[in-house]
């Protein structure tokens, strides 16, 4: 490799991307580079004599960017060659490798170069991955656990062997350049080249240490990945670890890893052959009898050498088959396994559906019972927690009307978000079906199971999540991109059932009655879940904010955007990294992701003053917390607004949302605070400090006025007062907008400039839409 030219600083990371045949992703891949926010890198990017528009693409950035390096071979020579070509050119202290079309996660290499100064600049650098798949799916790797980072910060591999059991490839690893010029690790020619490579790295480094983050996006393609063509070159993995048994024999002091690498490669062949995809007819017999043969040639006799990996008596059975050569009895080993689990599914099948039979009856049975009339039932958001208007209502029910029994339906996962004086449902359980035929009231923010048939006697309270910005119910019927699948009979049926629809404002009550018109009646009461902003003390808000982790004095910014119905995965609309660096100390960001993609994504990328709050039960505690609102097109707006602090709308795509959803008034007409159609805008109104200026709290009044006419802390009593307790009146009177007193915030943090530096943008007047 060629040392640094003197005089020239030598870059933190070289990053190596072989290109071939993947002109359709290679931007991306490059973008993904060349776009994170720690930017000490070189970028070689190897064409490996790709025939597509690979090698000019390349040339295209070498050209607008100096720390790109074009290599262009002469002849296709393959992914380890490609990889080679570009680790001759590398300069930096550790070297990375990324496929021409996978990515880089944003913030992946700061994170990887804290992790590598806070374990003392190990030898080799393990850390996380996703698979993205072609349908916008993102999955992180379910070995994930093996990459805690609990314990010593770095260690040998004999420490952890259980991470040889991890996907043996080469990209989820960060390089020392030393230790790879140390040991000579180099890649072999034809497929699995990771293997050759990947072994003799973990196994040979004196220091090793893990990174528990997503950083690579494993792009799952469709059509033409090798990995998932059939073909001969299949059988180049023999040759691969032939290579790794090859160079354990020349370091005797590693060969007690013999016997996990054998378990790891017999792995590998039975994983291979059961594939259909993979290996063509004619090469399947060829391929189970070298696999036998190496298998053979390279057994360790039982307790020798390092302990192996664990197995499942299963995969002990195939690994001991196959390397006896009985392909025949491990075809028949296979096929009665298969068949086992295909009986172990129907078997299942049978009887779910002689237990959904059981309960369809017993459901019929108890309608026939009388309704009992102090027994209220409450859900939220699809059988979530204790959320929303619905626990707004069921607490102020309990204190209003103590004889009242509650039940709330919800998953197993959620029971703990519930108070201890309503009783947990489980969904489709006999108690759940129980529930819904006798209670006497219903109450919910979505729907209810499709199969509830409503019994004369039976209240429904719908209760809706949120102020409509975006079209809803039949506003939606030429919106195919935001409801590909909607069923609006079914969603009629529903609205049929109701008795009641909750409204927080004129706005809403027009659009619910147009929207999804049916006999319901109407409670333009506001929305009780924004009680506690008018309830609420400052040392509660303190409190709050010492128990979620924010610092005395810091400004935190609660960033919930809202998810994007023309768009299968998570946006990525902020680089959190840049945007705290820019904003400095003073400010904190809570980043709330949609729970549209909850369990869906990796978390945002790790930061001291970023705090991932997605999985926090109450959103308006969060806000309660917060010092200022960032969001889209979020509803959270409306409810945020009530508190009478900053907003700041971040619409980096609004035309396409607006054609894809549609909405039912232009936000940028009248907005709630400050907008930013980009990440330096928003970044602008901070620092400027404009979201909390004179004109920021004229719109926010406005908007206010507009859309928070009830919310005055009594929506939940007027709620329970008419439609449990029957009372038409008196109920609690709007209090008018000057005499209300929301929740203070946390005691200010040093001011920041009330108007712009000379030359700065003014976010709020200049140039944000055309």
């Amino acid at each position: 490799m060629p040392a640094p030219t003197p005089g020239c600083a030598v870059p933190r990371f070289s990053v190596i991307v072989p290109a071939y045949k993947v002109q359709a992703y290679l931007q991306e891949s490059l973008e993904s580079v060349l776009s994170q926010s720690y930017p000490d890198l070189e970028l070689i990017a190897v064409d490996d004599a790709s025939p597509d528009a690979c090698g000019s693409i390349i040339d295209e950035y070498a050209a607008r960017d100096p720390r790109v390096t074009a290599v262009h071979l002469a002849h296709n020579l393959g992914l380890g060659p490609a990889r080679n070509a570009g680790l001759a050119r590398a300069t930096g202290d550790y070297v990375v490798f990324l496929d021409g079309d996978d990515t880089l996660a944003p913030g992946a290499l700061q994170a990887v170069t804290d992790r590598l100064k806070a374990t003392g600049s190990p030898d080799v650098l393990v850390y996380d991955y996703a698979r993205s798949f072609w349908t916008g799916e993102l999955v992180r790797n379910r070995l994930a656990h093996r990459l805690s980072e609990e314990g010593p910060a770095s260690f040998r591999l004999a420490d952890r062997p259980a991470l040889l059991s991890m996907l043996m490839v080469v990209w989820n690893k960060a390089y020392r350049r030393e230790y790879v010029e140390r040991e000579g690790l180099e890649f072999p020619p034809g497929l699995y080249e990771d293997t050759p490579w990947t072994y003799p790295a973990l196994l040979a480094a004196e220091s090793v240490a893990v990174l528990d983050r997503v950083c690579v996006h494993y792009r799952q393609r469709r059509t033409g990945s090798i990995l998932t063509t059939t073909s001969r070159r299949h059988l180049d993995v023999f040759d691969q670890y032939d290579r790794v048994f090859g160079w354990l024999a020349t370091r005797p002091e590693l060969e007690r890893w013999r016997p996990a690498v054998h378990r790891r490669m017999a792995e590998h062949f039975c994983a291979l052959y059961a594939d259909p995809r993979r290996l063509p007819r004619s090469g399947r017999a060829e391929f189970f009898a070298r696999a036998s043969a190496l298998l053979r040639r390279y057994r360790t006799p039982a307790g020798a050498g390092a302990q192996p990996l664990s197995l499942s008596r299963t995969d002990r059975l195939r690994h001991t088959l196959m390397r006896l050569g009985v392909r025949r009895t491990y075809r028949l080993a296979s096929a009665a396994r298969a068949a086992a689990l295909a009986t172990a599914r129907a078997g299942a099948a049978l009887w779910r559906g002689l237990r959904e039979s059981a309960l369809r009856l017993h459901y019929r049975v108890q309608r026939l019972l009388p309704l009992r009339p102090e027994l209220a039932v409450f859900s939220a958001y699809w059988h979530g927690g204790y959320a929303c208007n619905p626990a707004a209502v069921e607490a102020k029910l309990r204190e209003l009307a103590p004889r009242m029994r509650t039940a709330w339906i919800c998953d197993p996962r959620h029971t703990a978000t519930l108070p201890p004086e309503t009783t947990p449902l489980r969904p489709g359980s006999a108690a759940y079906w129980t529930a819904l035929a006798r209670a006497s009231y219903l109450t919910t923010n979505v729907n209810f199971d499709r199969g509830l048939v409503k019994r004369p006697g039976q209240v429904l309270l719908q209760t809706q999540h949120g102020t409509p910005l975006k079209r809803v119910g039949l506003d939606l019927q030429d919106r195919p991109a935001a409801t590909p699948t909607a069923d609006f009979e079914g969603l009629l049926r529903g609205a049929d059932q109701w008795d009641y629809l909750l409204s927080a404002n004129r706005h809403s009550t027009l659009v619910w009655e147009k929207a999804v018109p049916a006999s319901y009646t109407t409670l333009e009461y506001g929305y009780p879940r924004n009680d506690p902003f008018h309830r609420a003390t400052q040392a509660e808000v303190l409190a709050l904010r010492e128990r979620l982790g924010i610092a005395p004095g810091t400004i935190a910014i609660l960033y919930a955007p809202t998810h994007r119905d023309y768009r299968r995965s998570r946006p990525e609309h902020l680089d959190f990294e840049r945007v705290l660096r820019d904003l400095g100390p003073r400010f904190t960001v809570l980043a709330r992701t949609h729970l549209t993609y909850a369990g869906t994504e990796p978390s945002p990328e790790a930061h001291p003053r970023l705090l991932d709050v997605s999985g926090h039960p109450s959103v308006e505690e969060l806000c309660l917390a917060s010092d200022a609102l960032v969001t889209d097109y979020s509803s959270l707006m409306f409810d945020y607004a009530s508190l009478d602090r900053p907003i700041v709308i971040h619409a980096d795509d609004w035309e396409a949302y607006e054609a894809a959803r549609g909405t039912y008034f232009d936000l940028r007409a009248c907005p709630p605070g400050a907008i930013a159609r980009t990440e330096d805008e928003l970044v602008d109104i901070f620092s400027t400090g404009h979201w909390q200026g004179s004109r920021s709290a004229q719109l926010r009044a406005a908007f206010r006025s507009r859309f928070c006419t009830h919310d005055d802390g009594f929506a939940a009593e007027r709620v329970v007062r008419r439609v449990f307790l029957g009372q038409q009146t008196p109920l609690p009177a709007v209090v008018p907008p000057e005499d209300r007193h929301p929740a203070p915030a946390a005691p200010a943090a040093p001011a920041s400039p009330s108007a712009s530096p000379a030359g700065a943008r003014t976010p709020l007047t200049a140039g944000l839409w055309p």
